[in-house]
């Protein structure tokens, strides 16, 4: 079986709506494949009816957008959450909230973008998320209208998104996300631990906490992790008795990472699905 358990759709910062990250994930001879929006769960009814079209297993997810706190400034790092009730009161609440905050952020840098003689619009973005959340790769998209940039990445770079034009933004405190994903039934799996292209990471300390305050697993073949990295978050893994998963963390054209590039062994989904039964 060929399983691919991170993806995005225009829902958050995709570039393909629910349905065709299902129907490009069967043209990729995929088997199995989850939606994991950031921090919302809209894109799943019409996904999960796509995938019972073209014949494969939809499994339903979310991105939860995370920090750390043990440390000042906190590091920011992503939770995958597996088979939760969309309709938790206290998970359904919390990512609201976090996606208000992320629109707001939004916000503030376009006038940002403005006083620096970036003529972008709220209306503009707007259209280019598509009715999904407002986050930085619709701000890049504003920048490659412009010709300031060519492609998201590149919108990234520390004179403009990266830094320039950066702000904080508000996320779920870790530990409140591994509670409320185990009150709603899911199996949390730690997204991309050792990214250190991303910027910085968590100590294995906290990873071995949050094991013990319920993470099922780590995502260990993603394609921000080097060789190295993903051959630490193995280890780490087996010490812990977690899960390993591997993913493509696809994107549509926001990324040129391809659906299927990286996969999760059957063994692991089954223990998954396991966790998450356990838990609901």
């Amino acid at each position: 079986m060929r399983i691919d358990l991170h993806t995005h759709s225009n829902v958050s910062d995709g570039t393909f709506t629910p349905a065709q990250v299902v129907e490009a994930a069967s043209v990729a001879a995929l088997d199995v494949v989850a939606l994991t929006d950031h921090d919302a769960t809209a894109g799943w009814s019409s996904a999960a009816s796509a995938a019972a079209r073209v014949g494969i297993v939809f499994v339903p997810g979310v991105e939860m957008s995370c920090r750390w706190y043990g440390v000042e400034p906190a590091i920011a790092l992503h939770l995958l959450a597996y088979y939760v009730d969309g309709s938790h009161a206290g998970l359904v609440a919390e990512m609201a909230r976090v996606r208000a905050a992320r629109e707001q952020r939004a916000e503030r840098i376009i006038a940002l973008m403005r006083a620096d003689g970036v003529d972008v619009t709220w209306e503009e973005v707007q259209a280019y998320a598509a009715g999904g959340t407002v986050g930085r790769p619709h701000l890049a998209r504003a920048l490659i209208q412009r010709g300031l940039a060519t492609t998201v990445a590149e919108a990234f770079v520390p004179s403009m998104l990266g830094e320039r034009w950066r702000l904080p933004k508000e996320d779920t405190d870790v530990f409140v996300a591994l509670s409320l994903v185990l009150d709603a039934g899911g199996a949390p799996v730690f997204a991309h631990p050792r990214a250190t292209k991303r910027g910085r990471v968590v100590p294995d300390s906290l990873i071995v906490e949050m094991a013990g305050h319920g993470l099922a697993g780590l995502e260990a073949d993603h394609e921000d992790h080097s060789p190295k990295q993903r051959e630490e978050v193995r280890a780490l893994a087996l010490g812990l008795d977690l899960v390993v998963t591997g993913s493509s963390d696809f994107h549509g054209a926001n990324k040129t990472v391809a659906l299927g590039a990286h996969l999760t062994a059957p063994g692991a989904f089954e223990q998954i699905r396991d966790r998450a039964r356990q838990t609901s």
